[in-house]
């Protein structure tokens, strides 16, 4: 039985790490077709694909576990309309008038969120050295995206897309929150099915709205669909089920840490494919947020195993 816990435990931590991989990538990607594809078209066709690659293999496990599904779909549903309905929808429709950095900082907020939600909601205290390593992962986070220069961050200015990303943090804050509180006896394959399905049926209004009324939509192409598929299998299917593992078996708050390392990625893919310049104070910042990991993450509880 430890054995079991600790190999799911090293799992959970593991998934945790690609996670911000995967939704640095998501930045890049969406950064890069902007113009092509309306922020709404790409999140809703994301889970669509999500769903397709997923149902051949989960079909099975859905009609065994059926009487489950039908008795807690309510509470699913809910989880979906704050996670695969909205965070993602938000985040794309504030990067049309707001900058990157902007976008990352808000974004960087998230553990500090989940962290607040996790005590109002859940009466999860922080321990004097969680505290400590979030103030110092906050710190490397700052240190990536002002780029060591204190007046970059002092001369940060707010949008409309400020706010939408305010939003975000908030509806994914939410989302990590209940994910913990609402036990949901379903297997992790069922779950992250049912999750998209719902959440897909949810944001299918939003898109035929902006489809007809607003953006028209885009253009099927050799351009269009390798992003399409990138933000559906890695950011999408991949980096839900391991954020989904990671908070049932390390905790809302503990998990939200992890969220520090989205900024650093980014850099470093931006390096890598954009070109752009990786700085002394992305390794300094980067330096920072896995000490801030550690400390958040040290003695761990063992994993919850009734799900």
């Amino acid at each position: 039985m430890a054995r079991y816990a600790n190999r799911s435990l090293a799992l959970a931590y593991t998934g945790l790490v690609l996670t911000p991989l995967f939704w640095a990538g998501n930045a890049v990607v969406a950064r890069g077709v902007v113009d092509s594809i309306p922020p709404v078209s790409l999140a809703f066709w994301r889970w669509v694909i999500a769903l397709l690659l997923l149902l051949p293999l989960a079909l099975p496990k859905v009609r065994k576990e059926w009487s489950v599904v039908r008795d807690h779909w309510p509470r699913v549903l809910v989880l979906a309309l704050f996670s695969v309905a909205s965070f993602n929808t938000l985040l794309y429709l504030a990067a049309t008038t707001t900058t990157a950095i902007n976008i990352a900082l808000i974004n960087s907020t998230i553990p500090i969120m989940v962290a607040l939600l996790a005590f109002l909601l859940l009466g999860e205290r922080t321990r004097p050295a969680q505290a400590i390593g979030i103030a110092v992962a906050l710190t490397g986070v700052l240190m990536v995206i002002a780029q060591g220069t204190l007046g970059r961050l002092l001369s940060l200015s707010l949008s409309p897309g400020d706010l939408v990303m305010v939003a975000a943090v908030i509806s994914w804050g939410i989302f990590s929150v209940l994910l913990r509180r609402l036990s949901i006896p379903l297997s992790a394959m069922t779950f992250l099915t049912l999750q998209i399905a719902l959440g897909t049926a949810l944001l299918t209004p939003v898109y035929l709205i902006d489809l007809l009324l607003i953006s028209g939509g885009f253009t099927l192409s050799g351009s269009t669909l390798p992003p399409l598929i990138y933000v559906a299998v890695f950011p999408g299917i991949l980096a839900y089920a391991f954020w989904n593992h990671g908070v049932w078996n390390v905790g809302p708050a503990r998990a939200a840490i992890f969220m520090y390392l989205v900024p650093v990625f980014a850099a470093v893919l931006a390096w890598v494919f954009l070109d752009e310049r990786l700085g002394w104070y992305h390794l300094a910042g980067g330096a920072l947020i896995l000490v801030g990991l550690y400390l958040t993450t040290r003695n761990a509880p063992a994993p919850q195993t009734n799900r």
